[in-house]
């Protein structure tokens, strides 16, 4: 199996790459997978992988490319929400069968696969993840190489409803946009990291506000983390400001979600399994 490694969003560099192949080398030494950067994964224009046309090009490549198994995103940050209405429509029937695999700024490209019927799209830890600990590279791999459900977050075993994961912020940005999926029946979950938790709850408040949103199974809080605080104190733990905004629009709160911007995060196919 070879997978493809592209890098759609923020500036990654070449030790970060050094360090994934070096895990890759010394936990699977048959080789039997193998991992290869794109080249545009390392440019570098402002607070960018590389400008706009470079990373959607390394992007359509590698998703066109038969020798490719999968595409697993390099890394987050911001930016791919600049090229991906100029992906989509390049994309081959090549690219429909394979696996995506990300999370955070990446979840703008799953979302518009996953609109455009891409049926292997899925939330989970990326390949500068494989540096943080074993459990999360495996996780990834296995899940990349046959869509194992021990990589699952826990609850898709008990709940055969479809299913989607995205970062708060980022399904905030997409609603309304051309790249807003139907999820209509969908059990929603959600992470974020670095937010103020007045965002959290501003985010909530237009979020659950949307006609398409009110229209999920319900919705399943991940980890909130690294909160920048409050001055004064917000008052409300993320698990409350969600509850509030559920209550308020009549979408179900179905409990906690083990996905996050951490080493514990877990798969998350969208749709049907």
């Amino acid at each position: 199996m070879k997978i493809g490694i592209v890098n759609a969003s923020s500036r990654f560099s070449r030790e970060r790459a050094d360090a994934v192949h070096a895990w890759f080398a010394a936990n699977v030494r048959d080789g039997a997978v193998k991992v290869v950067f794109h080249p545009a994964s390392f440019g570098k224009h402002g607070h960018f992988g590389g400008d706009d046309a470079s990373r959607a090009a390394a992007f359509i490549e590698y998703a066109n490319d038969p020798r490719l198994d999968a595409v697993w995103f390099a890394r987050g940050g911001y930016g791919s929400c600049r090229i991906a209405e100029a992906v989509l429509p390049r994309l081959t029937d090549v690219a429909r069968k394979k696996r995506y695999l990300g999370y955070s700024d990446a979840g703008t490209l799953l979302a518009g696969l996953y609109k455009a019927g891409f049926p292997h799209v899925a939330h989970g830890p990326m390949a500068s993840d494989a540096v943080r600990s074993d459990a999360s590279a495996w996780r990834a791999l296995n899940w990349l190489k046959r869509g194992d459900p021990t990589s699952w977050e826990p609850t898709l075993h008990e709940d055969a409803r479809p299913a989607v994961a995205f970062n708060l912020s980022i399904l905030d940005a997409l609603v309304g946009t051309a790249l807003e999926p139907d999820l209509t029946g969908h059990v929603l979950m959600l992470e974020d990291v670095s937010e103020p938790l007045y965002r959290v709850d501003r985010m909530m408040f237009h979020l659950t506000g949307q006609a398409s949103i009110r229209k999920v199974a319900g919705i399943r809080l991940g980890r909130v983390s690294d909160i920048v605080e409050n001055d004064p104190d917000f008052g409300l733990t993320p698990e409350e400001i969600v509850r509030y905004w559920c209550q308020r629009s009549g979408i179900p709160y179905l409990g906690a979600a083990d996905i996050g911007h951490d080493r514990d995060n877990k798969v998350v196919p969208f749709g049907p399994r």
